[in-house]
């Protein structure tokens, strides 16, 4: 890992990038964290990706985190006769329980919660938005709609219901084989799909209990209702932008990223900005000028890391996409301006002995201008709560418990390390963080470091100490 990029990259694994070498390329090139995106892929496609990964790992010697994005709920309507049909704006279309195939006229929609939460005057949108209904009349089996904006429906085209929030658990059957299989591998991150509500964290927390984080995946615009709220429940947030997008018109989407990342940053959870980011990649060597722009407005914004879904899973150039990535992200943080942006829209922090430590951490950052940053952590949390101030210097992590810097590899600024010894006494901790920053390459002789630690050791949550040490000559 270079030392010099805050912002991390996320990078799916798919048919392109499988093998040993295109797994190891991509972390070459720059990836931090690898998704296994559980919507497509059998247990065991993803069972030897976990293990090429955790050999990747090895032979790099630094940790790379491991993503499982469930699937979630999927809302579909039933077969079409003879596959497809097509409707017309103005005319009258009903959905219904009833399975016999649809027709220009009706169609199977076989989600009795859908109905459940319909009222007059709501819109259905269906194949991600391209087709959009009123609904007129409903009851609990059935919705008459009036066509606003027709065209080809074909068999298990996708359903929509914006603004609404649906009595639907994020956790399918599939789901919970998929989450209970994910974490017998040992992933670190599982990224909650189809999340209205902050239950649904909870939900999901009393599966996973402290086994990895939860990501919850910001996709539907229930969830931004109740932004605070999951923002708190979670440990990290994606802008999960594609579907977000379908039930939202476009020109909000920008608008939410920046809320989004605004707030996740100001509660100190990492914040994934995610979808569509190098599209044109899946077919292109090089990116457009309007996608480079997008994933630079992130990495101005704080995020802590952007995403390539199917430029890095099935696109012809998945090296190369996480290259550019790698090269905009390096570009935006020489600008002098994007220190200036994060100052501006850094948060106040919370009242409490932790962040206390962190503010001043940033404080004496910023004057003493020293080579780096050690943060000893357990749980994560100092290290995390000093990524939230965005110092101007790189945070070391060093932590004892290996899950532990797996997770924060997503973390801006954050270059975790595992160590398993034991330490007892602060002279042991200064010494050990001095040799650590000198062994990574972030100081040399004579450079200053800020240590920040919990005292007595050991305990989560517990950071009470900042001390600034002076690597030694020998």
């Amino acid at each position: 890992m270079k030392a010099d990029r805050r912002a991390r990259i996320l990078a799916t694994l798919g048919p392109a990038s499988s093998t040993l070498e295109q797994i190891r390329a991509l972390a070459q090139a720059g990836a931090n964290v690898f998704r296994l995106n559980f919507s497509h892929g059998t247990h065991e496609d993803h069972a030897e990706r976990h293990r090429v990964i955790r050999q990747v790992e090895r032979e790099l010697g630094r940790p790379i985190g491991i993503l499982m994005d469930l699937q979630g709920p999927k809302l579909r309507v039933g077969r079409i006769a003879g596959g497809k049909t097509v409707l017309a704006a103005g005319q009258a279309f009903r959905l219904d329980l009833d399975p016999a195939e649809g027709d220009a006229a009706r169609a199977n929609l076989p989600h009795p919660e859908i109905f459940a939460a319909l009222e007059d005057g709501t819109d259905l949108l269906l194949d991600d938005g391209k087709l959009r209904l009123r609904v007129d009349r409903h009851g609990p089996d059935f919705a008459e709609t009036t066509v606003l904006v027709g065209g080809p429906l074909s068999d298990r085209k996708g359903v929509n219901v914006p603004g609404v929030i649906l009595p639907i658990s994020p956790l399918t059957p599939k789901d919970r084989a998929d989450l209970e299989f994910g974490l017998s591998l040992g992933v670190d991150w599982v990224a909650l799909s189809f999340v209205q509500r902050p239950e649904d964290i909870i939900e999901a927390r009393g599966l996973i209990g402290n086994r990895a984080w939860i990501m919850a995946k910001l996709e539907k615009p229930a969830a931004i209702e109740h932004l605070d709220a999951i923002v708190a429940q979670a440990d990290g947030i994606m802008v999960a932008r594609g579907d977000l997008g379908v039930e939202l018109p476009p020109q909000r989407v920008p608008v939410l990223q920046q809320r989004i990342v605004r707030r996740a940053r100001a509660a100190g959870k990492p914040v994934v900005v995610a979808t569509q980011m190098l599209e044109s990649m899946i077919s292109a060597p090089v990116p457009t000028r309007a996608e480079a722009s997008d994933v630079a407005t992130a990495v101005y914004s704080g995020a802590d890391a952007v995403m390539l879904s199917a430029e890095s899973a099935s696109g012809q150039y998945p090296v190369e996409a996480v290259t550019i990535m790698e090269h905009i992200i390096r570009e935006v943080e020489a600008d002098p301006s994007w220190r200036a942006n994060l100052e501006a829209t850094h948060s106040p922090a919370e009242a409490n002995i932790p962040d206390a430590i962190c503010c001043a951490l940033r404080r004496v950052a910023g004057l003493l201008e020293p080579a780096a940053t050690v943060a000893y952590t357990a749980s994560g949390f100092s290290a995390l709560r000093a990524s939230r101030e965005r110092p101007a210097t790189p945070i070391l992590a060093l932590t004892s418990q290996p899950e532990t810097a797996r997770r924060l590899a997503l973390a801006w600024g954050v270059r975790p390390v595992h160590f398993p010894e034991q330490l007892h006494e602060s002279t042991e901790m200064i010494d050990r963080a001095t040799a650590a920053a000198r062994q990574a390459g972030l100081a040399e002789p004579g450079d200053m470091l800020i240590v920040i630690a919990g005292l007595p050791f050991g305990r989560s949550g517990s950071t009470n100490l900042l001390h600034i040490a002076q690597v030694p000559e020998k």
